[in-house]
């Protein structure tokens, strides 16, 4: 079955033009998105409903990074080292979750997230986002912010630059094609980072963004140990990282219908970036 096709951005603002190119056409006649960089945290030693599509409001404003249609990505920062908090004030946190989609667990997720109004982020892999494509477009509707977790899950610090490139590009196409636009963040597995990689993702218009609180739910601990960590870790400018998809996450989905409303009831607001950090 064929795949519908997904307005993007750049798609979205070039018939906003065009529409209002007519419309003052007609009246004529009538009338005659640096920072500082902060330190890494410990890699990730792990293994790795479908809705209707309609764009919402926030699709339609302009993204930092981007230009007018037909424009390419703005050249970014060259981090060193990634990004580890967000900045804002008050109890801000952001959930992020890695590896996927995958139609096992995703849809929970997507689900628990829906139930409190709760916006995240899902870092994807783009081997498995252009066979659950209905997944991203899930996420687009719901406005969760989908980053690039390459297309295999590959080592990077093991490839050759254009190798890195062709898994980060590979999957902003996928993702763009899928979810809409392009994706303004990027993460790197096993959270290895080196100079080829920031480069890349400077050049292809997207900021590395990592964790600070690892529930290392990849390791099946137990739903309990996994709310403690996010419950222990709990601060201003948080970022969770969680994983959707590369092994059982049964625990995953379970835990985070238990420390979410938690962490609501305790003041903080739950939010995803949708622009890059000036």
């Amino acid at each position: 079955m064929q795949k519908p096709q997904l307005l993007t951005r750049r798609r979205v603002l070039l018939a906003g033009a065009a529409a209002v190119g007519a419309a003052g056409t007609a009246g004529v006649l009538a009338a005659g998105l640096g920072e500082e960089p902060v330190r890494p945290t410990t890699p990730a030693a792990g293994p790795r409903a479908r809705h209707a599509f309609d764009p919402s409001a926030y699709r339609l404003q302009p993204l930092t990074g981007y230009g007018p249609p037909g424009t390419e990505p703005r050249r970014l920062l060259v981090r060193r080292e990634p990004l580890l908090r967000v900045p804002g004030r008050g109890r801000t946190m952001v959930l992020t979750f890695d590896d996927g989609p995958d139609p096992r667990y995703t849809p929970d997720i997507l689900d628990t997230l829906a139930k409190y109004d709760v916006r995240a982020m899902f870092f994807v892999c783009g081997e498995k986002a252009a066979d659950h494509g209905d997944l991203l477009a899930r996420m687009a509707d719901e406005g969760h912010v989908v980053g690039n977790h390459t297309w295999s899950h590959p080592l990077l610090t093991r490839l050759r630059r254009r190798q890195i490139r062709s898994e980060m590009e590979r999957t902003c196409d996928i993702i763009e094609e899928t979810y809409g636009e392009r994706p303004l963040w990027f993460r790197a597995p096993y959270g290895a980072w080196n100079r080829a990689a920031f480069q890349l993702g400077a050049e292809l218009g997207m900021e590395p963004l990592a964790w600070t609180v690892d529930t290392l739910d990849w390791t099946t601990p137990g739903i309990r140990t996994i709310v403690d960590r996010v419950h222990d870790g709990a601060a201003p400018g948080v970022v969770v990282l969680s994983h959707d998809a590369g092994g059982d996450r049964s625990q995953s989905v379970r835990a985070l219908r238990v420390y979410l409303p938690h962490l609501l009831d305790s003041g903080y607001h739950i939010t995803a970036p949708r622009w890059h950090f000036v």
